[in-house]
């Protein structure tokens, strides 16, 4: 049997679930890419109560649904809910992506190659030299992005985090999956420490978003080639980034990740692989100028 979210069938069906769910932009997204392409499909939302996502999935499923997205505070859930899961998805512990072969729900975590590509894409050879990277959080951003970056030359990850217990949770179960990983971990205190080296800083925290207090870090002894990413793409221009750029410093905002990270699951389940470009990208930041 033919599986429509492969050959692009016509009426195939994908959805995003979360809550609240009104502020999610994969609909925005991909609506934009099914008609770019002129696709006879669909990308629905639907709003889900914390508890029922395990039975809403099976409810997708009987409904003809390819696949969809997942969004907070529903990725873990969604993770438990799976019946296979992709390596990186097991070493964030949570899904962002999900589709359905057979009686199997599958499925995976793509924030952290969305990351990646934005990065590529952006800044080519960022990783031609074994580099060294600063993490800044040790949630389930932190989680997606470093597999992903492990796959690249990667000399060593450090991560810095308010709380260094959960820091070190994540280094640990990192390495019950990849027992190699170049982890270590830094005080709180020490985030800005030793920049000197760092090729990548990322902030993986909500620190910097619109409402919240800036990530307070001293930049100034980080070297002239260094980049600086934020995850956090409202506002676009972030305290960390505006204090980066006024240093000549690269720098990566967290729109292009947001734009990424969608790639695969758009290509799984219409069975065509869409374009990051700039229109999209201007496409998605003229809706978030209009809610800010």
């Amino acid at each position: 049997m033919n599986d429509p979210a492969r050959t692009g069938h016509p009426g195939t069906r994908a959805v995003i679930i979360g809550r609240p769910i009104t502020h999610a932009r994969s609909p925005l997204i991909h609506g934009y890419w099914l008609k770019q392409l002129g696709l006879d499909g669909a990308y629905d939302r639907r709003e889900v109560m914390p508890g029922a996502v395990a039975a809403v999935l099976r409810e997708l499923r009987a409904e003809g649904y390819a696949g969809g997205n997942v969004t907070v505070p529903h990725k873990e859930e969604a993770f438990m809910a799976c019946d296979r899961v992709t390596e990186r998805a097991r070493i964030a512990g949570a899904v962002n992506t999900f589709w359905f072969e057979g009686p199997e729900l599958h499925g995976d975590n793509t924030d952290g190659i969305g990351f990646v590509a934005h990065l590529s894409e952006t800044w080519p050879e960022w990783d031609r030299e074994p580099a060294e990277i600063r993490i800044i959080g040790a949630g389930g951003a932190a989680r997606g992005l470093i597999a992903p970056l492990l796959d690249r030359n990667v000399k060593a990850i450090s991560v810095s985090n308010r709380s260094r217990e959960r820091a070190e949770t994540l280094c640990d179960d990192i390495r019950a999956v990849l027992p190699a990983a170049p982890l270590t971990i830094l005080d709180w205190s020490d985030r800005g420490a030793h920049l000197g080296t760092v090729d990548l800083l990322v902030n993986t925290t909500s620190m910097g978003m619109n409402g919240q207090s800036p990530l307070e870090i001293d930049l100034s002894a980080m070297k002239p080639s260094g980049i600086v990413a934020d995850i956090v793409y409202v506002p676009l221009e972030t305290p960390l980034l505006a204090a980066a750029n006024h240093r000549g410093l690269r720098t990566l905002d967290g729109l292009g990740m947001l734009l990424h990270q969608a790639v695969p699951g758009f290509e799984r389940w219409f069975g065509q692989h869409p374009s990051v470009t700039q229109a999209l990208r201007q496409h998605v930041f003229a809706d978030l100028l209009a809610q800010h």
